[in-house]
Parts: C-alpha cells; sequence; structure tokens
C-alpha cells in the first residue's frame, strides 16, 4: 500500500522489451530509495507498484508485464525521463495522503493547465467507465500523487469526462507535474473505496 505522498523522482537509465513474453525491464536510478528494499520490494513508479528484481547501489531493475504496459503510461517511458517515486507504507506510519494501491486504472490526458498565481489548475480526461468513481474533494491519484478533486464533469459528459485538481508550488516542483503540459498522458487511479462500492452495487448492494 502506498499514501501517493511522492518521496522523490528517479531516472529511466534504460528500457528493454521482449514482445514475445509480452515484457518490458526497466532500469531506473532511484537515489534514497533503494535502501532495504530487498528483491521483490515493491516501488510506486508514476503510481505503479512495481517489484524489485534487481538492485545495483541506487539503481534497480523491474519487470513489467504486458497488463501493465498496456493499462498505464509505463510503456510510453523513455530514457533519462524523470518518474515519480515512493516506497511502501510502513505499517503504523503517518497515512499524510490516502490510501493508493498502485494499481493504476486507466491513462488520461492533460486538457489544461491554468496558472492561477499561487497555485495551478489542471483538467484530466477521465474514461467513461471511471469518471462515476470520481467526486468533487474526493481522492484521486495522477501519476502517483495523492490528490483532491476540485471539479468533475457533469454526469452527461458521455464521451467527454474530466476531473479537475488543484496543485500547490510545492508538489509542482517536487514531483513530474511541473512539466506537465497540455496533450501529455497521466496515469489515473480512482478511490479504492469507490471500485468496491461500485462492484457490490452490480450484484444488487448489500446482502443480508
Amino acid at each position: 500500500m502506498f499514501t501517493g505522498i511522492v518521496t522523490g523522482q528517479g531516472i529511466i537509465e534504460d528500457i528493454s522489451t521482449d514482445p514475445e513474453q509480452d515484457l518490458a525491464v526497466l532500469t531506473l536510478r532511484a537515489p534514497g530509495h533503494t535502501a532495504n528494499l530487498g528483491l521483490g520490494g515493491s516501488l510506486a513508479v508514476n503510481g505503479v507498484c512495481l517489484s524489485a528484481t534487481e538492485l545495483h547501489g541506487d539503481t534497480l531493475k523491474v519487470d513489467v508485464m504486458g497488463e501493465t504496459l498496456r493499462r498505464t503510461t509505463t510503456g510510453s517511458l523513455v530514457t533519462g525521463q524523470r518518474v515519480n517515486l515512493e516506497r511502501c507504507t510502513q505499517a503504523g506510519a503517518r497515512l499524510d495522503g490516502h490510501v493508493v494501491q498502485g494499481h493504476v486504472d486507466t491513462v488520461g490526458v492533460v486538457l489544461e493547465r491554468i496558472d492561477n498565481g499561487q497555485w495551478t489548475t489542471f483538467r484530466i480526461s477521465i474514461d467513461d467507465q471511471y469518471a462515476p468513481l470520481t467526486a468533487e474533494k474526493g481522492s484521486i491519484a495522477l501519476d502517483g500523487i495523492s490528490l483532491t478533486i476540485t471539479a468533475v464533469s457533469p454526469a452527461n459528459n458521455a464521451g467527454s469526462h474530466w476531473v479537475e485538481v488543484g496543485i500547490i508550488p510545492i508538489t509542482l516542483a517536487e514531483t513530474t507535474m511541473g512539466t506537465r503540459q497540455v496533450g501529455d498522458k497521466i496515469n489515473i487511479e480512482v478511490d479504492v473505496l469507490a471500485k468496491y462500492v461500485a462492484r457490490l452495487n452490480e450484484f444488487g448492494g448489500a446482502r443480508s
């Protein structure tokens, strides 16, 4: 489990793909995030929970299966690109963000970026399937960053749903959101509680 509080940025050093195995191997430098990680240890990379397969100082390798490549922006990463990092949360640690699983649901696109002086508004597209799982003042993770939704598209906005978030300068400076521009793709993880409620409703709600 993660909290969506990004603790640093890493750099993609190498990407190798194996189409026959439907797999990619990422090599990334992650300063300050490999101590006591251990093989198989979890690290969120732009909000995607990945497991270390090799460790060499501040550098590690992770395997990325086809499902993850297709569901997230991981498949479009390039060498030299910066990524948000977060180690998994220790039991008893302070939960400063919200419950983030590192299981990205979909990819959105930056539709608008508006500078409001002391903070910046981002409008992000979201698939019709996941729009009902978002709510004003609810939680959402964008590229692994825990954020509060400030506005949502109308329910009848089929085909062009969106969410808006407001981001303060320190978050822009300490995460990749500072470089995000209109047209950029972003990993989206909706609130896990909303997903379970929606699934329960598919079965007719709670049963006695």
